[in-house]
């Protein structure tokens, strides 16, 4: 492989290559006209079953099971196929990412992307899975938040290079390799005195966590990552997983069905 000379302006290459390369433009906006279909539940989901797109789906169900009256249809955005650049899409989450929902409860319609905002807007909302005590509210953002910033280096750095890039690039796999080490580690000790998260109750930052780190801790992203990182050696880690795992409303927002947007 011979070396990237940088050029002295980056300029979009012809090609990419890689599972992603043909869909990534270094400009923002819609790319198409498209409707979206809208249907009669309180809220309009619009997603697929990715580590942030689960977050969505599990808290539905689980404020369900809470016993709180809500509905929502589910469509499916197929990101592979492009679906997040259509108009009605980037008219609900201009940054073209699932998941993006709106609210039709009120008398307008309030949209609302990305996942750890759908997570906070539906736990304030119905006050369920986040505490009413400011010290406490705090601890759960503040971990809602370390995953939002955390993600980024696990997903579009481990997993990306690890999975879908064209090539194998050893210093990329490992600077990233290290690093999603260093994050299960992590909570691995949080989690060595505590049953959840934040403490003692289950919040929406576990759902966050789990939607990534737990699925990892499974192997259930990118295919041998789990076995690569050898996430079974974090015992804490396993446990927390496992008991989320269980969850029935957790069960449900993983086996749920998408509708087709066409």
């Amino acid at each position: 492989m011979s070396e990237y000379i940088l050029p002295e302006v980056w300029e979009n290459p012809a090609s990419m290559g890689g599972a992603w390369g043909g869909l990534n433009q270094p400009t923002a906006g819609s790319r198409f006209e498209q409707s979206l279909p809208v249907g009669e539940a309180d809220f309009q989901l619009y997603s697929l079953g990715t580590p942030n797109g689960i977050k969505a789906t599990i808290m539905f169900e689980e404020l369900k099971e809470l016993g709180v009256d809500v509905s929502y249809d589910l469509y499916k955005i197929a990101i592979g196929d492009g679906d997040q650049f259509g108009s009605d899409f980037v008219a609900i989450n201009p940054n073209s990412k699932i998941p993006a929902m709106f609210d039709q409860t009120g008398e307008e319609r309030v949209r609302v992307f990305e996942s750890p905002s759908i997570l906070l807007y539906l736990a304030d909302k119905y006050g369920k899975l986040i505490p009413k005590d400011f010290a406490k509210r705090t601890e759960v953002m503040n971990w809602l938040f370390w995953q939002t910033g955390a993600a980024p280096f696990l997903g579009g750095g481990f997993g990306h290079f690890f999975h879908y890039a064209p090539e194998k690039i050893e210093y990329a796999i490992n600077r990233f390799a290290m690093e999603a080490k260093r994050q299960l580690d992590l909570l691995d000790k949080e989690l060595a005195t505590k049953t959840y998260i934040t403490g003692e109750d289950y919040t929406i930052a576990d759902i966050a966590i789990w939607s990534w780190y737990g699925r990892l801790a499974q192997d259930k992203i990118w295919d041998r990552a789990g076995i690569f990182l050898n996430v079974k050696e974090y015992k804490n880690l396993q446990r927390w997983t496992a008991q989320i795992a269980e969850r029935p409303a957790v069960k449900r927002g993983l086996e749920v069905e998408y509708k087709e947007i066409k």
